[in-house]
């Protein structure tokens, strides 16, 4: 058999960390598949990205997300084992946030993605964050998750990819574009 693929999904199932295999359909697969979109995006931004400090920042950005897959992918029994201590992450986004907005002006008003390759890439991202937000937060109302702090990652990251398109059109020299006329 090839390394590459191991054939127990083609029966529409997946498994998860520990006993027990759902469709791959279930609600969290959905929120695994938005993480792991969430993820590629934040490559795809880290590959295309001007401001250096980026750079560094989406790789953690990136290693919370796999951290934060395998505690949303592990069954109840296991999911103690997972549990991150994530609270300090998401004081750690808010202070890059923080830091980073110093280095912009912030609109006023909605804007529209798409003034710098860079930064439209971080737009996608937020909005794929913003999906991920949507299947945990239904994770959590349904009690298939309790660790809050998950939610709470996940909205300050959008508010911190929000910066990174201010950022990123700003290093390429490029105003941001209102979305009213």
């Amino acid at each position: 058999m090839s390394p590459f693929y191991s054939c127990t999904g083609d029966d529409g199932k997946t498994g998860l960390l520990g006993k027990g295999r759902v469709p791959k359909y279930h609600p969290r697969i959905e929120a695994l598949g938005a993480f792991d979109e969430a993820s590629a995006a934040f490559g795809l931004s880290r590959a295309l990205c001007r401001a250096e400090q980026s750079k560094q920042i989406l790789i953690e950005i990136q290693r919370d997300l796999y951290e934060l897959m395998a505690e949303i992918a592990a069954t109840p029994e296991n999911s103690e084992r997972f549990q991150t201590a994530f609270q300090q992450r998401v004081r750690w986004l808010e202070s890059q946030t923080d830091n980073l907005s110093s280095m912009v002006p912030l609109p006023t008003e909605f804007i529209l993605p798409g003034d710098s390759v860079s930064g439209a890439t971080f737009a996608l991202a937020r909005t794929i964050v913003r999906r991920a937000e949507r299947r945990v937060a239904e994770l959590l109302d349904s009690g298939e998750i309790k660790n809050l702090v998950i939610l709470q990652y996940l909205n300050r990251l959008s508010s911190l990819c929000f910066v990174l398109e201010l950022l990123e059109n700003k290093v390429a020299g490029h105003e941001t574009t209102k979305a009213k006329k």
